[in-house]
Formats: C-alpha cells, sequence, structure tokens
C-alpha cells in the first residue's frame, strides 16, 4: 500500500501523486509497488533492506541519497506468542522526497498521518526525520510502561497460582524486553553515527533536536534494562512461589487424608466377622463413632498447633 502525503498550513494532506517536498508511505508493498517505488530513482537495495524484518538499524548513502534504517516498537495482536517486537523502518531521502518503507503499519507512523505531531512539514526533510525518530524512542518509552503494567497485574495473580500460565505469561514479556534492547542499543549506535557525520548539523535546532532523540533512546535503554532485571528476578522467585504453593496443598490434603484415616481403620476393625469387644452392648455403634471423633479432633488439634493444617 502506498499512500502521498503533503503538508499544508502544518497539516497533512493527501495527494495522487509524489511532487517536490511529499512524503511516500510504504507498507507491505507488492511487487507492482516495488516497481513503482524504484521508479522514483531509489535503489533496489534500500528497499529490500527497508522490507528485512532482520534488518539493524544503520544507514546508508548511494548518489545522494540516504536511507536510514531504524527498529520501531510493535504491539503485536493478542494471539501472537509475544505481545511486542520490533520492525524495521525504513527512511528514505532523496532530493525532493521523504519515503518511508515498512513490512507492518506501526504506531508511530500511524500517529504521523492522524496528525499528531504538531507543526509537522515534509518539506523541512531532516526535521521530518528527527521528528520520526524522536517520536520512535517515546513510543518505546510508552511501550514499556505497560509492559509495566501487565508485569503488576500478573503479580497479584502469582501469589495464588498453582500452574506454570502465569510464570509462561511473565517469559513473554521478557522476550519482548530483550528485543527492545537489542533494538534500541541498535537505534543508538547508529544516531550516534549520525551525529558524528554531522548529517543534521545545518540548522541548531536540528542538532539539539537530535541531542534529544539520544537522550530518550538511552532512557528507554536504561528503563529496559531494570524492567529486564526485575522480571528475571520475579520469575525466579514466582517458581519457588508457584512450587511452595503446591507443597502447602500437598500439605493440607496429606493431613486430611491421615485424620479421615484413623475413622476408617475403626471402622474397619468392628466391621470384620469376628468376636468384638462390646459387640452385644446396645450403645456399641455410638460409643464406636463417639471414639473415632474425638481420635479425630485430637490429631486435628495436634496438626493446628505444629501448624501442619
Amino acid at each position: 500500500m502506498i499512500n502521498i502525503y503533503k503538508s499544508t498550513n502544518h497539516r497533512l494532506e493527501t495527494v495522487d501523486t509524489p511532487t517536490e517536498g511529499c512524503w511516500v508511505n510504504v507498507v507491505d508493498p507488492s511487487v507492482q509497488e516495488i516497481a513503482q517505488i524504484e521508479e522514483l530513482g531509489i535503489p533496489a537495495d534500500f528497499v529490500t533492506h527497508s522490507l528485512d524484518i532482520d534488518e539493524r538499524a544503520h544507514t546508508e548513502r548511494n548518489d545522494g541519497i540516504v536511507l536510514i534504517v531504524l527498529r520501531v516498537p510493535y504491539e503485536e495482536d493478542a494471539k501472537a506468542q509475544i505481545p511486542y517486537s520490533t520492525v524495521p523502518l525504513g527512511i528514505i531521502l532523496t532530493n525532493t522526497l521523504i519515503v518511508t518503507i515498512c513490512r507492518t503499519e506501526t504506531s508511530v507512523v500511524r500517529k504521523f498521518i492522524t496528525g499528531q505531531i504538531p507543526e509537522l512539514s515534509t518539506v523541512k526533510k531532516n526535521r521530518f526525520v528527527l521528528h520520526l525518530l524522536l517520536r520512535t524512542a517515546v513510543q518505546y518509552l510508552e511501550y514499556l510502561r505497560g509492559i509495566d503494567s501487565s508485569v503488576d497485574a500478573l503479580e497479584d495473580r502469582l501469589y495464588r497460582s498453582l500452574q506454570n500460565k502465569e510464570v509462561m505469561d511473565l517469559l513473554k514479556y521478557q522476550k519482548s524486553l530483550v528485543y527492545f534492547t537489542t533494538a534500541l542499543k541498535s537505534n543508538e549506535l547508529m544516531l550516534e553515527r549520525m551525529q558524528k557525520g554531522q548529517l543534521f548539523q545545518a540548522y541548531p535546532e536540528d542538532a539539539e533536536l537530535l541531542e534529544d532523540v539520544l537522550i530518550e533512546i538511552r532512557q528507554a535503554i536504561e528503563m529496559t534494562y531494570i524492567s529486564e532485571n526485575i522480571l528475571s528476578q520475579m520469575m525466579d522467585a514466582f517458581a519457588s512461589i508457584i512450587s511452595n504453593n503446591l507443597n502447602v496443598v500437598m500439605k493440607i490434603l496429606t493431613s486430611i487424608t491421615m485424620v479421615i484415616s484413623l475413622p476408617t481403620l475403626i471402622a474397619s476393625l468392628y466391621g470384620m466377622n469376628v468376636s468384638l469387644p462390646g459387640q452385644h452392648y446396645p450403645y456399641a455403634f455410638a460409643l464406636t463413632l463417639l471414639v473415632s471423633l474425638m481420635i479425630s479432633a485430637i490429631v486435628v488439634i495436634v496438626f493446628w498447633k505444629k501448624k501442619w493444617l
């Protein structure tokens, strides 16, 4: 899918054909759409790198055309094995156009399309890219806060859990944090190279904005490390809690079995077809039942004092 936008009075408007100062947004293109992109003068390998799901963050330059591959966070659907992952977003700067290419539609690009980024201009290409980089860093932070909230909800359930489902859910979030860590470190290295290469040094405002992006990225890296360490320790602790909860249940069931087995033993003895003491006594059944209950009560009291129940 190819959509073309152009900013007019700080608002994005959809246009039919690419002109100077436009933004061409490409999502999961077909073979025909890839051919249309290459007709704009974009090298074929730039498109390939942008669509490679395993591509790391980096920059390239070819005949004055700049490619910036950025790893952006992506929220998976409810049926996915992990809640969050990352996908490569290719940002291509030509002399006249901005082209973004990605296999999936991400919330980062969606917020640009829906006009949630103030004072956005497709004519100022460098400023547009910097806003895209900053929005990516902020989106990482938002998803990290979402992961922390989900982990807190799982923590309350884990205290009462006897199964591994909650621990497996924690493992899914830990995988997401690993993806985030790898992507953020890759983005940080790429941004540092861009800073050294003075790609955004033409205007002081752009240089300051790039510094802000680096600060946000580093903050996201620190938050990811902290969340990952806490989650790893929680998984170890809650695995022990689940095992302990199961042991408590087994202890209670064993104690109940022992309490029930004593009256069963007495009833079995008095059920034999042999001469038994007091068998002709009219209240023998009631007396036997009373003795059984007394013995069970004594056992319950002993177990209670020893905290076995």
